[in-house]
């Protein structure tokens, strides 16, 4: 992406940044202007309350230019949560080109969309000379709603003008979305990474489909347009239009399940900000209630029920990646701690479940595990017995028996029970969502195959580089493509409230499941 690769060795995230801007400013300027976010139209709305207009941001993309609105659908729908998963939403999605007065209708059944509320475009110039692609712009569309009741189902359609979704022959476009309910109900929600544009991501897509999900977690990577991954901005096969592929093949499922993802090593992009999150930012609308979100925008949390949800961005603390090491200056850790401290304290949830890219446990030959994380956030996750971790980076299915203090403190085969509150965390990877597989030094060991081994040799990312390590915490591992899926089940107080996972192939088969189990509250 512009920078020579002598130079991305030596610069952080940032740094990139700064050059490639200079390099490209003077064309951008002859263009029209360059870089990269830009707010063309905008509002949030509160139901029953007043429409509150976005503060737009300073547009310095190319003219735009305007086609018929009756041309142009939208398309790459996604959902997500806001800071409070009972009350708020935000509906995103995109168009070719640039539209006048986008807006979402919303209503409680599809016949009767009467309510209009007015959306945000965010527009995203790339020239060329910036990865593998000529010039071009993308545009980027977001509605938030707040005031919406809980637990409550609602009808909406997406346009602009031209495009209305309340005329009858668009009834086809109408999606639908839940909020989460306020009191502790049964729910299921799933989760995955590094899952990129393929059959496979495809397929994986259908069978969460089929999961009816509360909610579904992406553990990084994305979509991969930065094929690279290093965070380095000389990557020539970096090409940012492989997002749209991307939301178009999400779409059959984020249109109607919130898409709450975290950021990964493949998602630094250092054309569009410092921290090289401009695009996504462009891109998804999360909960802003994170430690800082104009250095981690991928850092939130929100609660369903009785489960409290927190993503965190360990490109922090990488030390195997470390272009954004220690960008946050350890407010990410601390916010980290703070939330642990107050959502254990809370009567009303029982369970706390986080998931962020880097794997602090697993035995991949490709990435292995994070020295970063095991140092700067392990610890808290034992401090404040964190009832399950979800990662991706390595691309295949592992999930470790229950650890403490480093070591295997329970055993835990498969369709047995871990009792977080006083055993130890599990750590389950995730990262067989579509890209190509990785590999194990041990054999594969999964429901209906088991082929344990009392030792696994693997490595860990330290500050130092690889350290090897021997370890007997492997208890699961498949080689193919694969999702996770918990079932998360209430119970009366001083009863063991329960997270029942499974891990699910893309044949549909099951290769995992285990219970963590907790005195419910």
């Amino acid at each position: 992406m512009g920078v020579p690769d002598e130079l991305a060795e030596r610069m952080s995230m940032a740094e990139q940044h700064e050059y490639l801007r200079a390099k490209f400013s003077r064309r951008s300027m002859i263009r029209g202007g360059a870089v990269t976010l830009g707010a063309v139209t905008g509002g949030s709305f509160v139901l029953g309350g007043t429409a509150q207009a976005a503060v737009p941001t300073q547009s310095s993309a190319p003219a735009t230019q305007y086609v018929d609105g009756a041309y142009v659908a939208p398309f790459g729908r996604h959902l997500a949560f806001g800071n409070d998963a009972s009350t708020e939403m935000t509906i995103s999605w995109q168009v070719p080109v640039a539209v006048k007065k986008p807006f979402v209708r919303i209503g409680t059944h599809a016949s009767h969309l009467s309510v209009k509320i007015d959306a945000e475009i965010r527009t995203l110039y790339t020239p060329a000379g910036i990865g593998a692609s000529g010039d071009h712009t993308q545009y980027y569309v977001h509605a938030k709603l707040a005031g919406l009741k809980p637990g409550k189902t609602y009808f909406y359609g997406v346009g602009h003008d031209g495009f209305d979704p309340a005329s009858p022959k668009f009834a086809g476009t109408i999606g639908t979305f839940t909020t989460a309910p306020r009191n502790k109900e049964p729910f299921t929600f799933t989760a995955f990474g590094d899952q990129g544009v393929s059959y496979h991501g495809l397929a994986n897509d259908s069978l969460i489909l089929g999961q009816n999900p509360s909610f579904h977690l992406h553990a990084g990577d994305i979509a991969y347009a930065d094929p690279a991954g290093q965070g380095k901005a000389a990557d020539t096969g970096f090409d940012s239009r492989v997002w749209d592929q991307f939301l178009a093949q999400t779409e059959s499922v984020a249109k109607s399940v919130p898409w709450m993802v975290s950021y990964g090593n493949h998602d630094m992009e250092a054309w569009y900000s410092p921290n090289g999150y401009g695009g996504e930012e462009a891109r998804f609308s999360l909960p802003d209630n994170g430690p800082d979100k104009n250095h981690l925008p991928g850092v939130y949390s929100f609660v369903h029920g009785n489960t409290a949800i927190i993503s965190l961005d360990p490109n922090d603390v990488s030390f195997e990646i470390p272009a954004n090491l220690g960008i946050s200056g350890g407010t990410q850790t601390k916010w980290f701690e703070a939330q642990l401290k107050k959502f254990r304290a809370s009567k009303d949830i029982d369970f706390i479940v986080v998931f962020f890219h880097h794997c602090a446990y697993c035995t991949s030959t490709a990435h292995a595990s994070e020295g970063g994380v095991r140092q700067e956030w392990v610890p808290l996750f034992e401090k404040y017995t964190v009832d399950l971790v979800i990662n991706g980076h390595n691309h295949q299915y592992e999930r470790t028996d229950v650890i403490k203090g480093n070591t295997v403190v329970k055993k835990l085969p498969i369709g047995e029970t871990a009792y977080s509150e006083t055993e130890g965390v599990v750590y389950v990877t995730a990262g067989a969502a579509g890209r190509s597989l990785y590999a194990f030094t041990a054999p594969d060991s999964y429901e209906g195959h088991l082929n344990e081994v009392d030792s696994v040799a693997s490595f860990v990312n330290t500050k130092d580089g690889k350290v090897n390590e021997t370890v007997a915490w492997s208890r699961v591992r498949y080689l193919n493509y694969s999702f996770l899926r918990v079932d998360v089940e209430p119970a009366p107080r001083g009863q063991y409230a329960k997270l029942k996972v499974s891990g699910i192939a893309e044949t549909g088969d099951r290769i995992d499941h285990f219970t963590v189990a907790r005195k419910a509250k």
